[in-house]
């Protein structure tokens, strides 16, 4: 952390947003799941509509025995409508393996699970999705065939070099029999995707603020978020909501542990996160660029939001 935030820090404009991941600490992580909730933000209710109707017809389509999650969180509706579907086509039986940065999270939801689902068995994973996956994706031949999923959209949060080496490493860890499921949210009108990301309740600015809390006390930063304004626009030429933290005056704020001060003059910028947006045709050409085969496409009535089923080639 200290390394990707000396380097954020230091880099002209200043940018954290390639490592999206601090975003999610026990209050982020509580904050987003409010965010998840709020009327502006349509991607977790329309991803799960999506999956309440196609839940079955992927399972069918795949034959896949076991749902591997990345970045499972608190498994709630959608792991379940996927966890169903599975254990639908094999007898109640199915197998979980689910990754998440919160062992206290993993632990939680498999206890609940464990409880609901008789015939369940779970191997859960601490980690992050963009360190190595080997123990995840063993390759075992007495593994069933798996269903990687990788939803919420959270594929826009990488930058394109970044995004295309993870792809690449999914493909690489996957077998014949396997599928990958990756949700992507499309691109719309400018109003809906930037009122998503700037809600009247300000729950999604307390959540961009609440990274220089994170600094501030892994790091020993001395930020004060009340001097930072968040701003999201939608930048057309990239396909992509920007997330800026804008500081309100002329500061400079040590960061203890990187044994550094950092200079923001009025009105600048430091991006905190970014979230790219696909059309069908941007999605499959990212697949098929990291060496996957896209199989299938899944979208709501409006079009808001989709998902993408990709196999090894």
């Amino acid at each position: 952390m200290a390394e990707d935030i000396r380097r954020g820090l230091t880099s002209t404009p200043k940018d954290l947003s390639p490592w999206p991941k601090y975003l999610y600490d026990g209050e982020g992580s509580r904050l987003f799941e409010e965010i998840t909730r709020l009327p502006e933000y349509y991607q977790t209710r329309t991803e799960t509509s999506i999956l309440r109707r196609r839940a079955e017809e992927i399972a069918a389509r795949t034959g896949c025995e076991e749902l591997v999650e990345l970045g499972s969180g608190a498994a709630g509706e959608k792991t379940r409508l996927l966890l169903d579907a599975l254990a639908a086509r094999n007898g109640g039986r199915v197998r979980y393996a689910p990754l998440d940065v919160s062992g206290s999270a993993l632990r939680k939801s498999g206890e609940r699970l464990l409880r609901e689902y008789p015939g369940l068995s779970i191997r859960g994973f601490v980690g992050d999705f963009e360190g190595p996956l080997g123990g995840l994706l063993v390759d075992d031949p007495g593994t069933p065939p798996r269903l990687v999923a990788f939803l919420g959209g959270t594929i826009g949060n990488f930058t394109p070099r970044r995004r295309l080496r993870f792809l690449r490493g999914l493909a690489a860890g996957l077998r014949p029999g396997d599928a990958l499921l990756v949700g992507v949210d499309l691109v719309k009108d400018v109003e809906t995707l930037e009122a998503a990301y700037n809600d009247r309740a300000g729950v999604t600015a307390r959540f961009n603020r609440n990274l220089l809390r994170v600094i501030n006390a892994r790091l020993g930063g001395r930020f004060d978020p009340r001097l930072f304004e968040h701003r999201a626009p939608y930048v057309a030429g990239k396909s992509r909501v920007e997330m800026w933290l804008v500081s309100r005056a002329a500061q400079r704020v040590p960061v203890e542990s990187l044994g550094i001060s950092v200079s923001f003059a009025p009105g600048e910028g430091m991006r905190t996160e970014i979230s790219t947006k696909f059309t069908p045709v941007s999605a499959r050409r990212m697949l098929e660029e990291a060496g996957l085969r896209a199989a299938g496409f899944y979208t709501d009535e409006d079009r808001l939001f989709g998902l993408l089923l990709a196999t090894p080639p």
